[in-house]
């Protein structure tokens, strides 16, 4: 496969996971309304998305390697709790700051860490260092959640 197609391919798929982040934080904010809180939607959410991934993985015949998973590190089994906090955090703050200005502020704190992580070439990520280029882009989310905020 053409590498120019794969990358471009990537680059889209990613792109609408990010969408379908900010499409769950409303759905997500709306259930709460319901289910009377943003910690029991984020539940319900996990829930359905557990049950979603059961199917994934029987129709794609996927087996976990549990001889693997005993050599992992403790901090491989705690990113469901980022999921976590995420869901939440995003289910609150929507009703709140808006759907634009509430994923804004979570992406913004994504490419902030995300310099750090790739800085250090924390958990496997490959070593990226800081530079100016790299801060002035993470500095235009920023200035990007203050216009979208018009604050």
């Amino acid at each position: 496969m053409n590498p120019n197609l794969l990358a471009f391919a990537t680059m889209l798929i990613i792109t609408l996971a990010g969408a379908a982040t900010a499409l769950q934080a409303p759905i997500n904010a709306r259930l709460a309304t319901a289910v009377g809180s943003a910690v029991n939607a984020a539940l319900v959410s996990f829930a359905v998305g557990t049950v979603a991934l059961i199917g994934l993985a029987l129709v794609l015949q996927v087996k976990p390697d549990l001889a693997a998973t005993r050599a992992l590190p403790w901090y491989a089994w705690v990113g469901g709790l980022c999921g976590v906090v995420f869901v939440i955090a995003a289910t609150w703050g929507v009703p709140r700051l808006g759907v634009a200005t509430t994923i804004t502020l979570m992406v913004a704190g994504q490419l902030f860490l995300g310099l750090v992580l790739d800085h250090f070439g924390a958990f496997g990520a490959p070593r990226q260092p800081i530079n100016l280029v790299r801060v002035l882009g993470v500095a235009m989310v920023i200035g990007g959640v203050l216009l979208v905020r018009r604050v």
